[in-house]
């Protein structure tokens, strides 16, 4: 079973009350902003001593969440306490205890409840996300690569001097830390960065940074640079592109949750395509692969996108080998099964990774995220396959299930289609975890299930296909939702 909380970090601070998804800080400012409001519908006797009270805990708590950091969303209620507040202590520095008539306090008693509420309101809409704890057998560690192809161009700008780089994010099973290692921030090295992302995946999808302002306050459950796990055993890759616009690390909770089960998880950030890249010298790069809103040229560009990130993937595992073949100075040296490898991705990513699959032979598995196949579909794809997907809707693209259901039936090898019920396209990446639970945006499967459902699917896939699973995996994955099974033709 997933376990699911935020308590392998002691001491966090800003630790998320389930439910809330307000910190204790944030909850004592809620409930005394409350009381305040409370407080004029006491009996004469209880009020002094209930207002002074709140009001001391509220201005005691503001004052922290001042110097801890404000999110917006107890703006609210630090409005509705402000407009309640001159008319709770007003009776009192007055010298009396009369209360104004009750058809007059009751709207402004009502209106500032409302504006207080707004704040837990906003707080479930877009909260900082908890990561679920990975149940596999190992702990996971994380860290960061920047690397740079000597041998191929950077298409995206015109300097003929410039040169492919990418960087790689690798989470992989750990030895145990004690609880009080700090974990790996979301998003980014460092806070910055994390709210350098985060702003841009804001502005990518046409939202205010403020609104995505919770994000980069999660840490995860990996460590930074724990000391790998086991004493020589070697484990599989499962290299990972991230959507359109997207980043190494929107998948964090499905990387941690197949790391944990003995997986290298190699995320990548494709310059000039994922929306923020932070590089080694500080730079940062921003998308510049931007719809034309001309159907046929949007086409053509995610054809050249999509070859650009596979060659991407390609060049990953080609660094990956080279790390795994070292002297023995980096600590994954010679604990890279190089020849079990997995190519995954997320919509383009999942086309990319389709794509790699096809042109290169040392990748044995693919799983497609509700990608739509990208180029061209030759040569037939040779490994086995997974493709998930959200249910197929009047709204969904008329060529995008016809155009998987090919790839899919000219595999040489047994490849599947499963069609999770409930799900959306952000279902299948950390999107449930902070964004409105809108059906139409994050799917109906909810914050705690979706991460599930995604990561049991995939690893069952990929049990079977690197580490040759004797299970039932048509059974297994049948339980998750409706399962086609494409099983190659005349025996090819």
């Amino acid at each position: 079973m997933w376990r699911h909380g935020s308590g392998t970090e002691h001491g966090r601070v800003t630790e998320i009350i389930t439910g809330l998804n307000l910190s204790p800080l944030e909850v004592l400012t809620l409930l005394s902003a409350v009381a305040l409001v409370v407080a004029r519908w006491l009996p004469a006797a209880a009020r002094p001593s209930v207002t002074i009270a709140a009001g001391a805990v509220f201005l005691l708590s503001a004052i922290a969440l001042c110097v801890t950091g404000i999110r917006w969303q107890l703006l609210p209620v630090l409005a509705g306490a402000a407009v309640v507040a001159p008319f709770a202590f007003s009776p009192l520095v007055r010298g009396r205890a009369r209360r104004v008539r009750w058809w007059l306090a009751l709207p402004g008693s009502l209106a500032c409840a409302c504006l207080i509420t707004t704040g837990p309101v906003a707080a479930w809409a877009f909260p900082v996300p908890v990561f679920p704890e990975p149940s596999g057998g190992f702990a996971v560690g994380t860290r960061v690569l920047q690397w740079t192809d000597q041998d191929r161009p950077e298409t995206f700008t015109a300097d003929p001097q410039d040169r492919r780089t990418v960087v790689a994010q690798l989470w992989y099973p750990a030895r145990t830390s004690s609880a009080d290692v700090p974990r790996a921030q979301y998003l980014g090295r460092t806070e910055d960065e994390a709210r350098t992302v985060s702003e841009a995946l804001a502005r990518g999808v046409g939202l205010p940074g403020f609104l995505l302002d919770g994000v980069p306050r999660a840490r995860t459950h990996a460590v930074p640079d724990a000391p790998v796990a086991g004493a020589g055993e070697r484990f599989p890759i499962v290299l990972f592109s991230p959507g359109s616009g997207g980043v190494r690390t929107q998948n964090t909770a499905w990387a941690e949750q197949v790391a944990s089960h003995g997986y290298v998880v190699a995320a990548l950030d494709h310059p000039y395509d994922s929306a923020a890249v932070v590089l080694d010298d500080g730079r940062t790069i921003t998308t510049a692969t931007v719809s034309t809103g001309d159907r046929d040229e949007d086409d053509r560009l995610a054809v050249d996108w999509t070859a650009v990130r596979a060659a991407d993937l390609r060049f990953a595992l080609t660094r990956l080998e080279g790390l795994d073949r070292g002297d023995g100075a980096d600590p994954l040296a010679g604990r890279l099964d190089t020849g079990r490898v997995a190519a995954t991705g997320h919509s383009m990513g999942g086309a990319a990774a389709l794509q790699a699959a096809r042109q290169d032979h040392r990748i044995d598995a693919v799983i497609d995220l509700d990608g739509y196949p990208r180029g061209p579909l030759s040569p037939d794809l040779g490994q086995p396959a997974l493709a998930l997907t959200q249910a197929i809707t009047p709204a969904t693209d008329p060529r995008y299930l016809p155009q998987l259901t090919e790839v899919l039936t000219r595999g040489t090898a047994t490849n599947y289609r499963l069609t999770i019920p409930g799900a959306a396209h952000l279902t299948f990446m950390d999107g449930p975890l902070y964004l409105p639970p809108v059906p139409s945006i994050v799917g109906s499967l909810g914050r705690t299930e979706s991460p599930r459902v995604v990561a049991a699917a995939c690893l069952a896939f990929l049990d079977s296909a690197l580490r040759n699973g004797s299970g039932d995996l048509e059974g297994t994955l049948s339980a998750y939702g409706e399962l086609s099974v494409f099983h190659p033709v005349n025996g090819r």
